[in-house]
C-alpha cells in the first residue's frame, strides 16, 4: 500500500488502526468551500463552513490521510448528540470543540474529522433547502474539495485559496438525522472519494417525512423546519428559498417537483460507497419506512451493506450500545477507509435488538426464506373483534368503524377484544410456535366512507406481555446517567467524555411493531388526492413501515384498521364512518418461512376459538407519544 494513503507500519502491522498521534496538538483549521451554487442570489456562489481536525505528525511525514466527515444543519442552532453539543471557537475563530467523539478517537488513528455546515446555517453562505439541492451540493463540494477536484479559501469571503493536500481522496460521511439523510443524498450522487457513508435514522425521501400518500404527518411543512436551524444572516435573504418551500410542499399531500428533487430512493444505483445503516425500529420522527425503501433499493443494485435495528425511537447507537458501536465503526471505518483487511464486510449483514440489550445477528437482511404472505381479516363472533389468518371472507362481509382523532393506536390495542367504535380489529388465535416479521409490508383495504375526505391507519401488534424499551417516553428508549467515560483523546475544550446511558424499560400488554397510513382520496394515485363520493366503495395500499420482529409463542399477532392514529396523522377535516368489505381486505406480510411457518403457528384449535374476549390484564398498556421531535 502506498506510503501516501495507507496506515503507517506500526498500525498495519495490528488489526486495526491505533492511537499513535497526538490529539492535542492536532491541527485545527476552518476553510470555505464554494459551493457553485448562488442560493441566496447576491451574485456570488455560496461558501460553506468546513472545521477541520487533523493529527500535525502524517502531514509532516507528507503522508495523506483519509476523512470522516459529518455535514449537518445543526451545528449552532440545535447541537449533536445526547448532550447536544455545538461547536466553539477560540477568539481568532478557531474550532475548539467538535460534538460528539469521532474527534476524540479517530484523530489519534490517522483520520481526520472534517465537520461542515450546510448553506445557510451557521458560518456559511446561502440558504437551507431542506434536502434539496443546496443541502446535498453543500456536501458533495467539501467531497470534491477533499479530492482535490474542487475551491476553498480561507475566508468566508476573499481569503487565500487552500488545497487539501493531507487528504487522500478518500471520505466517510456519518451522522444522525438530517446529517444521515445528507449522507443518503450526497451517495446518491454518486460522487467519487466517497467511499462509505454510515446513515443513522437517516431520511430517504422527503415527502415520506411529511405524509404517508397523502396523509399528512406532521404539522408544518419544510420552511418551518428552515426557520429553525437557519443563521441569523440567513433570515434577512432566504425569503425566496422559503416561499418556494412552503409553495411546493401543500398540506394537500399532492405530490410536487420539490419532492421529487428530495428523493434519492430512484437514485440508488448511483450509489459507490458502502453503507452501514442504523434505525430505531421505534423511530417515530424518521419512520422506519425510510430505512426499508432505502435498503430494498440499495439491494436491487448489489451495494454492499449492513444494518443495526433497535428497539429504541430516534436514538445514536453511541447512546443504545456504545461499546460494540465504537468497535464496529472503528472496524468498518479502517476497512472502508484505510484499506484493513479485519474482515468487517464478512460478518452478519444484521445486528437487531430482541430485547432491550440483548442482540441476535443474521447472516442477510431480510431474514432468509422471508417471504410475502397474503393475511386476510374475518369476522369474529362479535363486532370489531375478528380473525386473521389465510381464508378469505366470504363476499358481502363487512366492519365498519368511526373515525375518533384523539384515539392513537395504543387505545386501539388496549381494546383489541372489545367492540369499539373507532377500530377493527382482527387477531390470530395464541401462537404454538414464534412468528418472524421480516422487512416490509403492505396493507389493502377497501372502505366505503361516508364523508368526501377520510384518513386510514393500520397497524402490526404482537398481543401479550413484554418489556420494551420505553421507546415512548422523553428519551425514546434511553435513559442519561450522570456518569461519564472517555472515548479517545481530549482537551480542555474538548475531553471526548460523555455521560453513559441505561435502557429505559417498560413492562406492556402489546406492542404496535407496524404502521402505515394513508388519505383514502389517493385511492387512484399515490402522488394525488381527490374528494371522495361518500357511499362509494375505494381500495387503496398502505405501506407498512419495516422491521424486524418475532411474536413469541402464546401471543397473538392482530392486525388493526382505524382512523387517524392520534399523535401522528393529521385528522381529515371530518368525520367519517367507514364500511370494510372485508373479502377485499388484506395484508401481505413479510413472513420468515412464509404462508407455512404462518400455519404451523397457528395450528390447532380454530382460529376463532382463539378469540376470547379477555383482555391481557394487569399490565400498563404503551402511552400514547406525547411529542414528536423534528428532523434532529
Amino acid at each position: 500500500m502506498s506510503a501516501l494513503i495507507g496506515p503507517t507500519a506500526a498500525q498495519a502491522a495490528a488489526d486495526e488502526s491505533r492511537p499513535v498521534y497526538s490529539y492535542d496538538r492536532a491541527i485545527r483549521e476552518s476553510v470555505w468551500v464554494d459551493t457553485r451554487l448562488d442560493g441566496d442570489a447576491d451574485g456570488k456562489t455560496d461558501r460553506v463552513a468546513v472545521d477541520i481536525v487533523r493529527p500535525r505528525e502524517p502531514a509532516q511525514e507528507g503522508r495523506r490521510i483519509p476523512v470522516i466527515m459529518d455535514a449537518s444543519p445543526y451545528y449552532s442552532c440545535c447541537g449533536r448528540g445526547n448532550e447536544s453539543q455545538k461547536k466553539t471557537y477560540d477568539d481568532q475563530g478557531r474550532p475548539v470543540q467538535f460534538p460528539l467523539f469521532y474527534d476524540n478517537y479517530f484523530v489519534p488513528r490517522g483520520y481526520a474529522t472534517v465537520l461542515v455546515d450546510l448553506a445557510g446555517t451557521n458560518r456559511s453562505d446561502g440558504c437551507i433547502d431542506v434536502g434539496g439541492r443546496s443541502d446535498i451540493q453543500s456536501a458533495k463540494a467539501v467531497v470534491d474539495w477533499l479530492a482535490g477536484r474542487g475551491r476553498a479559501y480561507s475566508a468566508r469571503t476573499g481569503g487565500k485559496p487552500v488545497a487539501a493536500g493531507w487528504s487522500n481522496g478518500s471520505t466517510g460521511m456519518i451522522g444522525k438525522s438530517w446529517d444521515a439523510t445528507i449522507a443518503n443524498g450526497v451517495a446518491a450522487t454518486g460522487v467519487k472519494g466517497l467511499k462509505t457513508i454510515v446513515p443513522i435514522a437517516g431520511i430517504s425521501s422527503w415527502y415520506d417525512y411529511y405524509f404517508a400518500k397523502g396523509a399528512p404527518l406532521y404539522d408544518g411543512g419544510p420552511d418551518g423546519l428552515a426557520s429553525r436551524v437557519e443563521s441569523d444572516g440567513a433570515h434577512q435573504h432566504c425569503a425566496a428559498v422559503q416561499k418556494k418551500l412552503a409553495d411546493g410542499a401543500p398540506r394537500t399531500g399532492d405530490w410536487t417537483d420539490l419532492w421529487t428533487e428530495r428523493d434519492y430512493v430512484p437514485d440508488a444505483g448511483k450509489v459507490r460507497a458502502s453503507v452501514l445503516m442504523v434505525h430505531g425500529m421505534q423511530d417515530l420522527n424518521v419512520r422506519t419506512k425510510h430505512y426499508g425503501q432505502w435498503w430494498d433499493a440499495l439491494a436491487r443494485h448489489g451495494v454492499e451493506r449492513k444494518i443495526w435495528l433497535s428497539q429504541t425511537g430516534h436514538v445514536d447507537p453511541f447512546d443504545f450500545r456504545r461499546g460494540a458501536w465504537v468497535k464496529t465503526l472503528h472496524h468498518w471505518f479502517d476497512h472502508y477507509l484505510m484499506g484493513y483487511d479485519n474482515g468487517i464486510e464478512r460478518t452478519p449483514m444484521a445486528d437487531i435488538e430482541r430485547a432491550p440489550g440483548t442482540w441476535s445477528t443474521d447472516s442477510r437482511w431480510p431474514a432468509p426464506g422471508t417471504t410475502a404472505t397474503t393475511l386476510r381479516p374475518q369476522n369474529g363472533t362479535k363486532p370489531g373483534v375478528g380473525v386473521l389468518g389465510t381464508e378469505s371472507a366470504p363476499h358481502g362481509a363487512t366492519e365498519t368503524f368511526t373515525d375518533d382523532p384523539k384515539l392513537s393506536e395504543a387505545d386501539w390495542a388496549a381494546h383489541i377484544d372489545q367492540t369499539t367504535a373507532a377500530k377493527a380489529g382482527f387477531s390470530t388465535r395464541p401462537l404454538s410456535a414464534p412468528l418472524r416479521l421480516s422487512g416490509s409490508g403492505k396493507v389493502t383495504v377497501t372502505a366505503t366512507p361516508t364523508t368526501s375526505t377520510a384518513h386510514l391507519s393500520a397497524v402490526l401488534v404482537d398481543l401479550g406481555p413484554d418489556t420494551i424499551r420505553n421507546y415512548a417516553a422523553d428519551g425514546e428508549g434511553i435513559t442519561t446517567l450522570d456518569k461519564r467515560t472517555c472515548w479517545g483523546s481530549g482537551t480542555t475544550g474538548d475531553t471526548g467524555c460523555f455521560k453513559e446511558t441505561a435502557a429505559d424499560t417498560q413492562k406492556v400488554a402489546h406492542t404496535v411493531f407496524g404502521r402505515g397510513w394513508a388519505d383514502l382520496g389517493n385511492y387512484a394515485d399515490d402522488h394525488k388526492g381527490r374528494p371522495l363520493t361518500p357511499g362509494k366503495p375505494y381500495t387503496i395500499t398502505l405501506d407498512l413501515t419495516a422491521s424486524d420482529h418475532i411474536v413469541p409463542a402464546g401471543h397473538r399477532l392482530a392486525l388493526i384498521v382505524a382512523g387517524t392514529d392520534a399523535g401522528l396523522i393529521e385528522p381529515p377535516s371530518s368525520r367519517p364512518r367507514l364500511t370494510l368489505d372485508l373479502a377485499r381486505t388484506s395484508a401481505e406480510l413479510p413472513l420468515t418461512g412464509g404462508a407455512a411457518a404462518f400455519d404451523r403457528a397457528t395450528a390447532g384449535p380454530s382460529h376463532r376459538a382463539g378469540i376470547t374476549g379477555a383482555p391481557l390484564d394487569g399490565i400498563a398498556p404503551p402511552r400514547s407519544p406525547s411529542h414528536l421531535p423534528s428532523a434532529g
